[in-house]
Order: C-alpha cells, then sequence, then structure tokens
C-alpha cells in the first residue's frame, strides 16, 4: 500500500544536512514524513518545484513589526505578510512598541493579537528596561518568548539601558541568549553637537561612529564573560568589531543585515537621502567589505533584517529628526539570493545564516533543516528568475523599499509553512495561520 501524505513537494532540488538532493518531500501533519522518491504516493494536495530549489524555511530574526502603538507604521497582520511574500516562514518581533513588550502582561497580547491575523510563525523578544531584570527569568520561558533584548543605545524610555551595572542585572537573570543593540549611549550623546541642520543624513555615521558601536560591544562582551551569559549581538556594522568578536565566539554571536552588506556611504546617503538613515548606521565600503570578511570567516552566524519601518511623511522630515529604520523582512530572500548569484555566498551558506543558524543559536524546536519529523517550512526559490525590486510590491504599510529599482538574480516563489502554502507566486493563499515558535528550552513549560 502507498503511502499517503497531506502534501507532496515533487520534483525540486532540497538543501538537506546531507547537501543538496534531488527528492521529493512528503509532509503529513504538518512535519516531514517522508524525502526520496514520491511519485507513486498519495497526496491530498502537491507542489511542483521543477527546476526550483527547495530551502529550509527562513527565519528573520530581527523585526519591528510596530504593534501596539504604531500600526500606522506596521501591523502583525502587514509585517507577517510581508514576510511570506518574502519567502520567509519564521520571525522574532522586538518590544520597542507602544506599551512596550517587557512584562508578561505585553507579551501575552501580542500573542492574542498575532493569533488568526499572523501569516507566518513567530515569536516575540522581551525587553530589558532598568528595573525589570526580576522578571526577566521568568517571562524568558513564557510560550512564544524568544528572548530578552538590551538597548544599549538608538532607544529612548524604558527600554534604555545604558549603564554596565543594570545591563550585568539583565544578564545574571535568565540563561538564554541575550540580544543586544551595540552602541554606546554617552558617546552619541557627546558626539550629538557635531550634527549640523544643514548636513544632511550623510552625517549619522559620523554621529553613529564606528567608536560607538565598537565601545558598546566591547563593554557587552566583557559583561557576557563575567556573567558567563551568551549574547547575540545584532546588526554589527563595523570592521573594528569583527576581530574582537571572533576571539569571544564561546560567548558571543552575530548578525549582520542585507543592507549594510549591500548597500555603502556616501552613496546611500545621496542616492536615498534618510531612507538609508538606521541605527547603526549604513557605513563606507571599507566596513562593508569588512563585514563580508567576517562572514567568509565563520564570524556571522545568521542574518536578520532589522525590519523598522517609518512613513514616507515621517522619513521626510529634515535630519536628524527624521526617524532611523527601514523596510526589509520581504526583501531580504531576494538581495541574499542575488549575492549569493554573484557568488559572494554560496546557496548553503545561505541556509545557514537564515535558517539553521537560527535554530542553532536560539534552541528552536522543529525548525530549520529539511530533516525527517521536523516543521514542513520551506522557501522554495528560482535561482535563476531575475526581477526589479519595486516599491508597489511591498506589502509593509510603510509602502517603500530603499532596494526600489534594484535588479536581482534570485526570487521566491513559494513560502509553505507546517505544509499549509502561505504563499504561491507572489500570490498569498488561504488564511494567516501562523503559530507561536516553539524552543527546545521551553516545550516542557
Amino acid at each position: 500500500m502507498s503511502e499517503s501524505f497531506d502534501l507532496v513537494v515533487d520534483g525540486g532540488t532540497c538543501l538537506t544536512p546531507a547537501g543538496r538532493v534531488a527528492a521529493d518531500i512528503g509532509v503529513r501533519g504538518g512535519r516531514i514524513a517522508a524525502i526520496g522518491d514520491l511519485g507513486g504516493a498519495k497526496a491530498a494536495a502537491r507542489f511542483s518545484a521543477k527546476g526550483l530549489h527547495v530551502l529550509p524555511g527562513v527565519i528573520d530574526t530581527q523585526v519591528h513589526f510596530r504593534e501596539p502603538g504604531l500600526e500606522h507604521k506596521e501591523d502583525l497582520e502587514t509585517g507577517t505578510r510581508g514576510a511570506v511574500l518574502g519567502g520567509v516562514t519564521g520571525i522574532f518581533e522586538m518590544p520597542n512598541t507602544n506599551p512596550t513588550t517587557s512584562d508578561g502582561t505585553a507579551l501575552d497580547d501580542k500573542l492574542r493579537r498575532a493569533k488568526g491575523r499572523a501569516w507566518c510563525d513567530h515569536a516575540f523578544y522581551v525587553g530589558a528596561t532598568g528595573d525589570n531584570a526580576g522578571t526577566l527569568a521568568q517571562i524568558e520561558g513564557r510560550t512564544g518568548c524568544c528572548g530578552v533584548k538590551i538597548f544599549m543605545g538608538a532607544s529612548t524610555g524604558s527600554l534604555l539601558v545604558a549603564d554596565d551595572a543594570h545591563i550585568e542585572m539583565v544578564l545574571r537573570a535568565g540563561r538564554r541568549r541575550v540580544a543586544i543593540h551595540a552602541e554606546d549611549e554617552p558617546r552619541m550623546q557627546e558626539r550629538r553637537a557635531l550634527i549640523k541642520p544643514d548636513g544632511g543624513p550623510a552625517q549619522h555615521p559620523m554621529w553613529r561612529d564606528e567608536e560607538s558601536a565598537l565601545r558598546a560591544t566591547t563593554r557587552a562582551l566583557a559583561l557576557a564573560r563575567k556573567t558567563r551569559r551568551p549574547v547575540h549581538i545584532l546588526h554589527v556594522t563595523s570592521a573594528a568589531e569583527m576581530p574582537l568578536l571572533a576571539q569571544h565566539k564561546d560567548i558571543a554571536s552575530v548578525e549582520v543585515t542585507p543592507q549594510h552588506l549591500t548597500l555603502a556611504a556616501p552613496e546611500c546617503y545621496e542616492r536615498l537621502g534618510t531612507l538609508a538613515q538606521m541605527n547603526p548606521p549604513i557605513r563606507d565600503a571599507r566596513h562593508r567589505e569588512a563585514l563580508w570578511r567576517g562572514l567568509a570567516d565563520g564570524i556571522v552566524d545568521v542574518i536578520g533584517s532589522d525590519h523598522a519601518p517609518h512613513t514616507r511623511e515621517e522619513k521626510a522630515k529634515p535630519y536628524p529628526a527624521s526617524p532611523s529604520g527601514m523596510t526589509g523582512v520581504q526583501t531580504l530572500v531576494p538581495i541574499m539570493l542575488d549575492h549569493v548569484a554573484a557568488g559572494r555566498l554560496t546557496l548553503e551558506r545561505f541556509v545557514d545564516l537564515t535558517s539553521a543558524g537560527a535554530q542553532r543559536l536560539f534552541n528552536i524546536a522543529g525548525k530549520g533543516r529539511i530533516a525527517l519529523g521536523y516543521d514542513a517550512d520551506f522557501t522554495i526559490v528560482d535561482l535563476a528568475h531575475r526581477r526589479r525590486i519595486e516599491n508597489k510590491w511591498i506589502a509593509s504599510r510603510a509602502g517603500w523599499t530603499p532596494f526600489d529599482g534594484t535588479t536581482v538574480t534570485g526570487w521566491p516563489r513559494a513560502t509553505i509553512i507546517r505544509g499549509n502554502i502561505a504563499m504561491r507566486d507572489d500570490e498569498l493563499q488561504g488564511q494567516p495561520a501562523g503559530a507561536p515558535i516553539r524552543f527546545v528550552d521551553t516545550l516542557a513549560g
């Protein structure tokens, strides 16, 4: 008797732990039930992946979807819609909403808001404040929480934890990997006076300079070592940080973003103005090349988009009143596949940076690889497809991308999440069915 499946993905080239394999994938109950020749199997549905590559579902471990409180920029439905249109099957969302996600009540509220509205699987960070260290260990172990986030700089209000004493308190409260935005707030406060009102956003990397990043990362690493708490340094931007981080790989993991790997100052500010403004800044080509060396040397663990939308009207304010941040979750896959096409990294390395790496760092349960028993999460891509990225494709409420007009080689053709086809050929399928991401160390809870 032939086997029966809910879905068979057939005819694709699959990126498995054993390498590239021409195989069909059978899905049952939302999980991978068979890998091989399934031509004779019964299936409730089939997806032909002939000529395409089937990757483990891409997980974007840094997005800001702005809900609650800032829904005019983005919300959980539009943000996750953009994710699946871009081939992303799971996201980690940041806590700087209004109110902030800094306690269990706020976490529960986000999970309620996501139910029935989120197109992809999801988990939420809880933000460290100056006075919530005593509750963080309990919150980080709750369903739907991916960990603790510290803003050493670039935030305001209660989520800014700039001094070492409070950072150490946070690092001593809990055991899971802590994500850190590492910019040195005291140095940036000093350098704020250097900004000229008519100097424009090209001043941004001068204000938030390499030394600001290096000082904060150095402090974070020292405190991680002191407390024996693993840390995750987000959106690393500078040449000076990479060799330092290479010396601390036992305690620190590293993220870079597609925009820092692709754009460079001063050209990006001349062409895009404040649309290129983000924290930490896009720096010059010397720093960009250092990030690529760090990626090639294995220092970089994951790619995250740091999707942080603002409206065009907000971005049109004169610098430095203009807010920092740009869209990115929908363009992560095509931008990075274009780098694959250009030979800057292999497809296997892309998979490690966008799925396996996230699973490894954050102990994600059942995701990150194409293997029996794992969630049937697939990012199905056409490596040869050439297409121009355009603002009209962007689902974000912000409605723009810094990559508008960029022609790329490589495009997501389908997004499958736990066996459900969420996107096919640029069209959403069915209804939002995203669920909280599970973590190995919290399953008992």
